[in-house]
């Protein structure tokens, strides 16, 4: 295991077990199963960052386990609990405790699926250019972080690490999953999207937009997975800082992303060191964004 001098986990290694790196995740194959180890490492601007945020896979991991128990769809997970992990994981149980689950293997749909219920980021340079979304044409007389009439199903491609994912449109979805699996994926995003964003709201905070991913199980039918809901993969606003015409600071990666064009990254690797002070309210901010929402402390 590597550790920075925040105590912020870069990497994850167990001798003798094949991995694969994301950027954030290392997944080890055991045969028959998966263990999805979630580090403290940070990207933004699909670059990842050369230091961690403390506590960050724990909250990621943590969030994730809640978001799919409250959510009900079926789903990848087995246990996370290190105990119950296979014998010649035991020697590091201590490390990937709060950080790990065992999962299923589940074939992945080739799409990512983002749920758009304000129009904000992407979305909004979009809108403002030509009317649309992710080619869909919306009314006149949006706002930057207007509340949308209706939630947008808006999906991507899944681009190798450092490229960008490249927004299609819904014949291109249907092009590359089929007719039966895109109406399934529209129909799980918009209705997980829904169910979540009326919980958060009712904790104080308003989910802008979230990307699932979804895998198939044996009989095609779709399954959740990889992470879900968090301050990675969705943007998170405080709904008492929230009015239209400007994103409100939220509780999730672009603080972060704000900072770096502040400095004028230009979002090419190498990445910058992260500040010390920046790193800390990173950290305060994902466990915010953590304890408001499932309720719970970070253990």
């Amino acid at each position: 295991m590597k550790y920075d001098k925040n105590h912020a986990l870069l990497e994850c290694s167990i001798p003798g077990l094949e991995s694969k790196s994301g950027k954030v995740r290392d997944v080890y194959d055991l045969g028959d199963k998966l263990l999805m180890v979630v580090t403290d490492r940070i990207s933004a601007f699909d670059v990842i960052l050369p230091c961690g945020v403390p506590d960050k896979g724990k909250v990621l991991n943590s969030l994730s386990l809640f978001w799919m128990e409250f959510l009900g769809m079926k789903n990848h997970i087995i246990t996370a609990d290190v105990d119950q992990y296979p014998a010649e994981l035991q020697a590091y149980k201590e490390d990937l405790r709060g950080r790990s689950m065992l999962v299923k293997k589940v074939k992945m749909v080739e799409v990512e699926c983002i749920a758009r219920g304000y129009l904000t980021g992407s979305g909004w340079k979009e809108y403002q250019k030509s009317g649309t979304v992710n080619g869909q044409k919306l009314r006149e007389g949006y706002q930057n972080a207007s509340k949308l009439d209706e939630v947008l199903f808006t999906p991507t491609t899944k681009a190798a690490i450092g490229d960008h994912d490249e927004a299609i449109d819904y014949a291109q979805t249907e092009a590359i999953v089929g007719v039966e699996t895109a109406k399934a994926l529209k129909e799980a995003t918009i209705g997980l999207y829904t169910k979540a964003a009326d919980y958060a709201l009712s904790h104080g905070i308003i989910i802008a937009d979230t990307k699932f991913e979804f895998g198939q199980d044996a009989d095609g039918s779709l399954i959740l997975a990889d992470e879900v809901l968090t301050p990675d993969s969705s943007r998170f606003w405080p709904q008492d800082l929230y009015a239209v015409g400007s994103n409100p600071p939220s509780l999730d990666k672009q603080f972060v992303r704000d900072w770096l064009d502040s400095i004028n990254f230009n979002h090419q690797p190498p990445g910058p060191v992260l500040p010390d002070d920046v790193i800390s309210r990173t950290r305060e901010i994902y466990v915010k964004a953590y304890e408001e929402l499932s309720g719970l402390k970070l253990v």
